[in-house]
């Protein structure tokens, strides 16, 4: 055929589609192949973490007056301290209990409760993420009572950052009860406008008074499995764009279909 021959106009149009495809599918198979490579990174960064944060679970519990010092606010080794078990005592400081909504435990909306924690023979505070309630789906503001026991408690929980941040709605603290039900809570926002020297992570309480609050925290994950499923993906892709060449450009050059007969 005349296309067969490098000469010709047809010989050279099909000469430069095959160099373009070319160098389109290595572009591809690159781009493809190093975004899961990026993933496979990301997911032994987030493997690290999770040892970590597994380590540091099983470490010794700091006792309350080693907890006094830690949490000194604008301690700056604070953070090397996320995950750890802690045994506080203090007293609750009930008039700035907080209650966060839309918080969802065994898969139930409802809200978190957060009261700050004065530590014993300190002059910071502690914010404790304390347990969860269900919400009153008639009355949004309608609250189930907690009970939080006055005089010194003795709190056990594991250090963690302040609550996650959910997508808030414009007006969403507004109205009745604003000042107790929120949708976010920030520490450094929370510290400016109650006054109180807070330290600058959070207690997730695990164990202390009796209360009725419900404390089924879900385990931490770093979400390692999810990079690893992202890279698969990538280098899924990036195979197929190398065998989809491969065929189109070689197979079926060398093993042309006969045409069908009428």
């Amino acid at each position: 055929m005349e296309s067969d021959y490098p000469g010709t106009v047809q010989g050279m149009q099909a000469q430069g589609r095959f160099w373009s495809v070319t160098l389109a599918a290595v572009l591809a198979v690159g781009v493809t192949a190093s975004l899961g490579r990026w993933q496979m990174d990301r997911a032994a960064q987030k493997q690290a973490l999770q040892t970590a944060v597994e380590t540091r679970a099983t470490q010794s519990p700091l006792a309350s007056h080693e907890a006094v010092q830690a949490l000194r606010p604008g301690t700056e080794q604070a953070a090397d301290l996320l995950h750890r078990t802690v045994h506080l005592r203090g007293r609750w400081l009930a008039e700035h209990t907080v209650y966060l909504d839309n918080r969802q435990m065994n898969g139930r909306p409802g809200f978190f409760v957060l009261t700050p924690l004065q530590l014993e023979g300190a002059a910071h505070s502690v914010l404790v993420q304390r347990g969860w309630i269900a919400r009153n789906f008639q009355d949004r503001t309608a609250l189930a009572s907690v009970e939080t026991p006055q005089g010194e408690v003795e709190v056990t929980g594991r250090l963690a950052l302040g609550p996650s941040r959910l997508l808030e709605l414009a007006g969403a603290d507004k109205g009745p009860g604003a000042s107790r039900i929120r949708q976010n809570l920030e520490l450094a926002a929370f510290a400016a406008e109650t006054g109180l020297a807070l330290a600058p992570l959070t207690v997730v309480q695990t164990q202390g008074p009796a209360d009725g609050l419900l404390r089924q925290w879900p385990a931490f994950s770093a979400g390692v499995e999810k990079h690893h499923g992202y890279a698969f993906q990538w280098f899924g892709l990036s195979g197929l764009i190398a065998l989809l060449y491969v065929w189109f450009q070689f197979v079926r050059r060398l093993h042309p279909r006969s045409p069908r007969t009428a």
